[in-house]
């Protein structure tokens, strides 16, 4: 580990979409995208890693954010989680207080959270 850090390999993970639909003014133009962004990234503080994606291919269901388990939360049975219509800071920082308490797999989601969680459909891309 460097300088005292957990090793992203064991931190849930956040992927946001910021692509062609999701983040952009264009179809959310009410909404200062840089501000949830950096919501989430203080939520979760340095107990989860944020991460950025071009697009995951789920434009109508945009903002999507897609949150995969820690190492421990995958070896509990916790799996990739997409959550969809993420439009709030507020619950850009929700998202990031469950990853803070574990995420999938160590943790449930807030019922917050909970309402957000959909399964995408087959021709959506897959996180592993």
């Amino acid at each position: 580990m460097l300088s005292g850090k957990k090793s992203a390999t064991t931190l849930p993970t956040a992927t946001v979409c910021r692509g062609c639909c999701c983040g952009t003014a264009r179809k959310h133009p009410d909404i200062d995208h840089d501000e949830h962004l950096d919501a989430l990234r203080a939520s979760a503080s340095d107990a989860a890693r944020v991460r950025t994606s071009d697009c995951l291919d789920d434009c109508a269901r945009s903002n999507v954010i897609v949150v995969s388990p820690s190492r421990a939360g995958r070896v509990k049975g916790g799996r990739p989680v997409w959550l969809q219509k993420v439009l709030t800071a507020s619950a850009m920082a929700e998202v990031g207080d469950w990853m803070r308490a574990g995420g999938p797999g160590i943790a449930p989601p807030p019922a917050s959270v909970k309402r957000l969680v959909y399964r995408p459909g087959s021709s959506v891309k897959r996180l592993t």
